[in-house]
């Protein structure tokens, strides 16, 4: 009788911990655009970048029930579906906050790396290892149960500058095996992706490698640009969106701006005229929305609200943006979208241009061990997983703006991006820059603050403004798991 009443609690908590919820039916990829996993509708994404705090006052934002409680009637009000969390702790309990944000109809793409536990840019080979594929493996079983998880990016603007393309091999590994742990573990296929820095002289062959190659695994389901060419009441063309959709037409998956809003010579609010040509049919045959930089103000002026306590204020940037939403709903019927493109070929080695080599490293075998076992017991924001691997120790930004982002820490990184971008062939990051330079470091310095987390989950180059945050896991689930085959064990 025990052992039944047992077996009848695992198993209702297995059914909760997989249940869908019908305000946020699990997104689909299809071709180059997201589809409702319910309705088959085709998904555009209307959202913030959130890490409130940025990287002077790293907090894991979806592990305190107060301020999601706090936030999302605000998300709510302005009208978006998703929103961006550049860092989490994956040992803290998020279901409180992602419950509230299923009720509300919020989606998250959320990157997996923390300001200790990311790729360096200086040494990937050595950051490349199994302690730091624990950490990943570990903030995926924590977030896997959601099912309005749109995404994970397994980087962020990792290359930043014209000359550490070399990094690229190993971002793309991590891509390949978090999908792989996903199909080992048996969790929902969730895309991966990779937010690139807006890099004149790489972007295209930045978003051809990562969706390169026999392997599909290796390949990533979606891809991020942070982008901040089109400043304030700018046009299609003069801000050249308009030579980027020539640039990703053919294109085989979901592109989308992962960051976007220049401030760059803006005196009363970003105007947000860009909102127009995103959600119209003039860009719906290849992008598939984006992310507005950001939600709450930090030390790159980025900011929609300024967050006081339990008080939010919405700046001028906010009703500005709101009333872009309001009036530009999504195309109508499927947008033009493409489901017979074919994946990219990959690009040729060219030296101060290209230098990622096409051979991908293989898993540290010590890694081997998590796909039958799980990651184990995540260790939050203290795990450090690059102790010897070269000084570009992250720090977790703040967040916001152009910079292009050093993931690595504050320092390297310069990036890139630049520009503001009249022109179709400069790069869009600048734009944002402005504030925060194109430069990385420069963004390192205010938004990027956030972004100098990185490699590890992302680092923005080129627009950027990260912040790092870290939040944790509510259940975990290999161990939930392994429970029940334990206990299906004793009753066999």
């Amino acid at each position: 009788m025990r052992l039944s009443t047992t077996i009848g609690t695992l198993f209702t908590l297995l059914a909760g911990v997989t249940k869908a919820d019908s305000n946020t039916p699990s997104i689909k990829v299809n071709g180059n655009a997201f589809f409702d996993g319910k309705t088959g509708t085709r998904f555009y994404i209307r959202g913030v970048d959130y890490q409130p705090g940025g990287s002077s006052n790293l907090t894991d934002p979806l592990a305190d029930a107060d301020n999601c409680k706090r936030d999302i009637p605000v998300f709510q009000d302005l009208g978006i579906n998703t929103i961006r969390v550049y860092s989490v702790d994956n040992s803290k309990d998020h279901s409180d906050c992602m419950q509230e944000l299923q009720k509300a109809g919020i989606y998250l793409i959320l990157d997996v790396n923390t300001p200790h536990a990311s790729l360096s840019r200086i040494d990937p080979e050595c950051s490349y290892n199994a302690n730091y594929l624990q950490s990943v493996f570990a903030t995926v079983d924590a977030f896997a149960q959601y099912d309005n998880v749109l995404g994970f990016f397994a980087g962020n603007e990792v290359i930043n500058e014209a000359n550490n393309t070399f990094t690229a091999p190993y971002v793309k590994a991590v891509v390949r095996d978090m999908k792989k742990y996903m199909k080992a573990r048996s969790y929902r296929a969730i895309p991966v992706g990779y937010s690139a820095a807006d890099i004149s002289s790489n972007r295209e062959l930045a978003a051809e490698y990562f969706n390169c190659g026999d392997d599909a695994d290796a390949r990533v389901d979606m891809f991020g640009v942070n982008d901040y060419s089109w400043c304030g009441n700018s046009d299609f063309q003069k801000s050249g969106y308009a030579t980027k959709m020539q640039l990703y037409e053919n294109y085989s998956i979901p592109i989308f701006l992962s960051e976007f809003g220049c401030n760059q010579g803006v005196t009363d609010g970003r105007p947000f005229t860009e909102i127009g040509a995103i959600y119209s049919k003039n860009m719906s045959s290849v992008f598939s929305g984006g992310l507005v930089y950001e939600y709450s103000s930090e030390a790159n002026d980025y900011g929609l609200v300024e967050i006081d306590g339990d008080s939010v204020t919405k700046s001028n940037d906010y009703q500005n943006l709101k009333k872009q939403y309001a009036a530009h709903s999504d195309p109508s019927g499927d947008g033009g979208y493409s489901s017979d493109k074919k994946y990219s070929n990959c690009p040729s080695y060219k030296k101060d241009v290209w230098e990622a080599n096409n051979t991908l490293p293989e898993m540290p075998s010590a890694a081997s061990a998590y796909f039958k076992k799980g990651a184990g017991t995540p260790q939050g924001t203290k795990a450090y997983t690059q102790n010897d691997c070269g000084s570009d120790v992250h720090v977790v930004p703040a967040g916001g703006g152009n910079d292009s982002g050093s993931n690595s820490t504050l320092s390297s990184s310069s990036s890139s991006s630049s520009g503001n971008n009249t022109s179709t062939s400069t790069s869009t990051s600048t734009s944002k820059s402005d504030s925060q330079s194109s430069s990385a470091s420069t963004k390192s310095t205010n938004s990027k603050t956030a972004s100098i987390i990185t490699s590890t989950r992302g680092s923005s180059t080129t627009s950027g403004h990260k912040k790092s945050k870290g939040a944790g896991p509510a259940l975990e689930i290999p161990g939930f798991f392994s429970a029940m085959t334990e206990l299906m064990a004793v009753i066999l």
